[in-house]
């Protein structure tokens, strides 16, 4: 039996994707988050064998969730879910340790392809993302793989997140439970790492680099 983690924080995409998943009989859903921290905090508690989590979610990402469940040391298989085959989100997942990565535009036999694939230790990968990978793998392009936000620590990353989805100083402090001073100071700091004038420039790297919905 494959012990699985869901990890979205749409509550009805969470729903349906769990329906999904119970249908097969080797499969059980052992627990569901709606954000990146929880998602990290619930596979450090359950210990799942993969966690299915959507890319693009509140609090953390799948990606930075996917670094700190690394950096953890966890058990735990990942499978990322997208709505983008954008060359540099892959890059990025398969960076932070992710096995799978599958497009939401295929979900159904395709899921439960990869999360049997990513449970035994392996990759897997849409055939569309695959393809891209190859691509990229033939033809490199350093333009197109480089990330800015390498600069950053977990921390700024998980703070720029935050300001990206419109969080106060204030509001930011007490998420992290940090001093409102303390984000004050990191958020200048990313201002001159990411040699940006103004919180718009920040939101607009949050997005251009994935830490947030490009429909935001």
């Amino acid at each position: 039996m494959i012990r699985i983690l869901l990890a979205e924080d749409h509550i009805m995409v969470r729903a349906g994707l769990r329906a999904l998943l119970e249908r097969a009989k080797e499969i059980t859903i052992i627990g569901e988050a709606s954000n990146g921290q929880e998602a990290i905090t619930m596979a450090a508690d359950l210990k799942p064998d993969v966690l299915v989590m959507d890319i693009m979610m509140p609090r953390l990402n799948g990606i930075q969730a996917a670094e700190q469940i690394r950096s953890m040391k966890l058990p735990v298989h990942i499978l990322l879910l997208s709505m983008y085959s954008d060359a540099g989100l892959v890059h990025q997942a398969l960076q932070s340790g992710v096995k799978g990565y599958v497009l939401k535009t295929s979900v159904s036999e395709e899921l439960l392809w990869g999360i049997h694939a990513v449970s035994r230790g392996e990759t897997y990968l849409s055939s569309v993302i695959s393809s891209i990978v190859t691509e990229n793998t033939l033809h490199p392009n350093t333009a197109q793989t480089a990330n800015l936000l390498d600069v950053l620590s977990p921390r700024e990353k998980e703070i720029l997140q935050l300001i990206a989805e419109e969080n106060t100083s204030g509001e930011i402090g007490k998420i992290l439970y940090i001093s409102e001073k303390t984000v004050k100071k990191h958020r200048t700091n990313l201002m001159e790492k990411l040699h940006v004038r103004n919180l718009a420039g920040l939101v607009r790297l949050a997005i251009k680099y994935g830490l947030i919905d490009k429909n935001w």
